[in-house]
């Protein structure tokens, strides 16, 4: 399943909801994903709301139903709160596979914003400035609260080619560790809070 069609913008929000989730609940029954968060949204919709704010095109990667019985659940959430859908198949073989599948169906943009459906705390404010850091020319942009580095990250096509080859569970902390970072630093907690155990959501 794919989504390949001309861009409405030179910019796409891609969110990363096709990991497994097995450090919350290790038996797989309760995907963090759909669990209740801000204003009744759930963990991913409350992501994808907050991108979708800045990027209404933006794009959500998911794995097969095989790979996660809940998945179907979670499209259809991730659909009605307006996101694409892309299927990854080799979702399993860790975060740049999902990373590489979206961007192979957001080849027509600029630049991508990547986030992460586990972290539904970060400010639609703050996903603004990485847009615009794009726009004003930046090749990768990241955001710092009191000078730590979180999520979500942005790249223009500049580095394309080397994020299709990325593989493994790393995504493209390499890439931010071998060039030059346009660093944002924003009033915003939620770039470093993300959702892992059932604790997090009470935090």
């Amino acid at each position: 399943m794919s989504e390949h069609h001309r861009p409405a913008s030179k910019w796409r929000g891609i969110l990363l909801a096709a990991g497994s989730g097995r450090r919350f609940d290790q038996s797989g029954q309760r995907n963090k994903l759909l669990q209740p968060v801000n204003d009744n949204m759930t963990v991913a919709v409350g992501s994808a709301h907050n991108l979708l704010a800045v990027l209404p095109d933006s794009l959500a990667v998911l794995p097969e139903i095989f790979q996660n019985p809940s998945a179907g659940l979670l499209a259809q959430s991730l659909r009605d709160a307006g996101c694409h859908i892309s299927i990854c198949a080799h979702a399993g073989q860790g975060m740049a596979a999902s990373l590489v599948h979206g961007l192979q169906q957001s080849l027509h943009y600029q630049g991508w914003i990547i986030a992460l459906a586990d972290m539904p705390y970060v400010q639609a404010s703050s996903i603004r400035q990485l847009l615009g850091a794009l726009e004003s020319g930046a090749d990768i942009a990241t955001l710092c609260y009191q000078g730590k580095r979180g999520n979500p990250v942005a790249f223009s096509r500049t580095h394309l080619a080397e994020l299709l080859m990325l593989t493994g569970d790393q995504g493209a902390r390499n890439l931010l560790q071998r060039y030059p970072v346009t660093e944002i630093e924003v009033d915003d907690p939620g770039i470093l809070r993300d959702i892992d155990h059932p604790q997090d959501l009470m935090r």
